[in-house]
């Protein structure tokens, strides 16, 4: 098999950030007195910080709430953050079979190398602060094979990228969803990757 490269979204898809993201939430709560309702906040994950805090916020005051979370957000969220089911296995299963792993991501490059650095989790290039067909220039850029996330934003930067889109039903998206949006394929979660590994790099390469 030639050289691939797989891109992977961070939330939801490789890691369960809602403890932690509800955890800096209810900090920022704490902060600034406004009232974030943490759990809803992070039933919803996916879109960029900007549009979760312009749910709760005035817009004079978004920009400083975004670099409070920030600040607050190393403390917080990174311990209580666990792998997702099959994350570890996919990424080994991507190295296994010659491949290189992206990770692309709404959040920002410094607070998803935490994660990938605290869980193990051993990604070759990291893209950070894209959403959607922005991410569509990073997945270009890093001559990625395919896209796996689980939200519908996921498959349009796929899509935009030229690119199979895998889905993972772990997020605020149901598969039906994903299908709707332009998934090649979706999984319940990634422990059944390794084993379709084989059939969507086929796919992709012969795409």
């Amino acid at each position: 098999m030639p050289p691939f490269m797989v891109g992977f979204d961070l939330d939801m898809t490789l890691v369960d950030s809602r403890p932690g993201i509800a955890a800096a939430y209810r900090a920022l709560t704490a902060r600034t007195g406004v009232p974030v309702d943490a759990e809803l906040a992070v039933s919803r994950l996916g879109p960029p910080l900007r549009t979760e805090i312009a749910h709760w916020f005035p817009p004079e005051r978004i920009e400083e709430a975004v670099t409070i979370y920030r600040e607050l957000y190393p403390a917080y969220a990174i311990t209580p953050t666990l792998p997702m089911p099959g994350a570890a296995a996919a990424i080994d299963a991507v190295h296994a079979g010659g491949g290189r792993v992206m990770v692309v991501t709404s959040k920002i490059g410094r607070l998803a190398k935490l994660h990938l650095d605290h869980l193990g989790l051993a990604a070759d290039e990291l893209a950070g602060d894209l959403f959607a067909e922005e991410k569509a220039t990073a997945l270009r850029e890093h001559g990625a094979t395919l896209y796996v996330g689980d939200h519908v934003a996921d498959m349009a930067a796929a899509g935009a990228a030229g690119i199979p889109g895998v889905g993972v039903a772990t997020g605020p998206c149901s598969t039906d969803e994903l299908r709707a949006a332009g998934a090649h394929l979706v999984l319940d979660d990634l422990t059944g990757f390794p084993a379709a590994l084989d059939r969507i790099i086929r796919l992709a390469l012969e795409g």
